[in-house]
C-alpha cells in the first residue's frame, strides 16, 4: 500500500504541473441516434463512410476489438513508412474501451469514425515527424511528435510516456504510438468533461476513480 501511495503521489505530482488548457483532445463521438434519423441528415461523405463501415462491421453493425485488428493490420501493412510489430489484441481491446461511450464492448458508427479520423490525422503526424525516416519516433523526436498532435507534454511526463510505450532502444513505432494518443486523448477528453468549472483540477472517490482507469 504504500508503495502504491507513493507511486500515485508521483504521477499527480507530475501530472499537476501540465495545464489541460493547452491540450486538445478531440470531440467526444455524438450520442447515437436512431439508425434512420442518422442516416437521413448525413452528408454524402458520412454516407460513403456508412457504406464502408457495413462492410468492415458485419450485421451488427459494430466493430468489436478482433475486427478492429484485422482492419488496422490490414492497412499498415500497406504503408512501407510505418515500423510496426501490429496492433495486437491487447491494445485494440484498449483502444476500444477508451471510445466504447455506451458500453457495449465495441464501436458503433460515429464511436469508429471518430477514432478513425484521429488516427488517420495521427499517422499524417507520425510520419511528418519521423525526420530521419526511420519507421519510428525516436526519444529525441517525442516532444514535437506529441505537441504536434494536440498535447504539449512535460518533459518528466514524456519519460513516463516513452518507458510505458516505447522499446529498449527508445523508439516508439506506429501502433504504440497510436495506442499511447488514443488513450492519452480519451483520459483528456473525461477530465475536462469532468472539470466542470475548468478550474484545472477534479475530485474523484475510489469507485470513480477505479470505474475511469479500470475500463480503458
Amino acid at each position: 500500500m504504500f508503495l502504491a501511495s507513493r507511486l500515485i503521489g508521483g504521477v499527480l505530482d507530475i501530472v499537476s504541473n501540465i495545464d489541460p488548457a493547452q491540450f486538445l483532445p478531440s470531440d467526444p463521438p455524438p450520442p447515437r441516434r436512431p439508425l434512420n434519423f442518422a442516416e437521413s441528415h448525413e452528408s454524402d461523405e458520412e454516407k460513403q463512410f456508412r457504406r464502408v463501415f457495413k462492410q468492415l462491421a458485419g450485421d451488427d453493425m459494430e466493430v468489436s476489438p478482433n475486427e478492429l485488428m484485422n482492419i488496422l493490420n490490414k492497412i499498415i501493412s500497406k504503408n512501407s513508412q510505418l515500423k510496426t510489430d501490429g496492433f495486437s489484441i491487447e491494445s485494440c481491446r484498449s483502444m476500444v474501451a477508451v471510445m466504447d461511450s455506451d458500453s457495449t464492448g465495441k464501436l458503433g458508427f460515429h464511436e469508429f469514425k471518430y477514432l478513425w479520423n484521429n488516427i488517420k490525422r495521427w499517422q499524417g503526424v507520425y510520419v511528418k515527424h519521423d525526420a530521419d525516416r526511420s519507421g519510428v519516433i525516436s526519444r529525441r523526436e517525442l516532444p514535437e511528435v506529441f505537441k504536434a498532435a494536440g498535447f504539449p507534454l512535460d518533459e518528466q511526463l514524456l519519460q513516463l510516456i516513452a518507458r510505458r510505450y516505447s522499446d529498449e532502444d527508445s523508439n516508439m513505432d506506429f501502433d504504440n504510438f497510436i495506442g499511447c494518443l488514443v488513450r492519452l486523448d480519451a483520459m483528456c477528453r473525461a477530465f475536462k468533461t469532468l472539470d466542470k468549472d475548468n478550474s484545472g483540477s477534479i475530485d474523484l472517490d475510489v469507485k470513480e476513480w477505479l470505474q475511469l482507469t479500470m475500463y480503458s
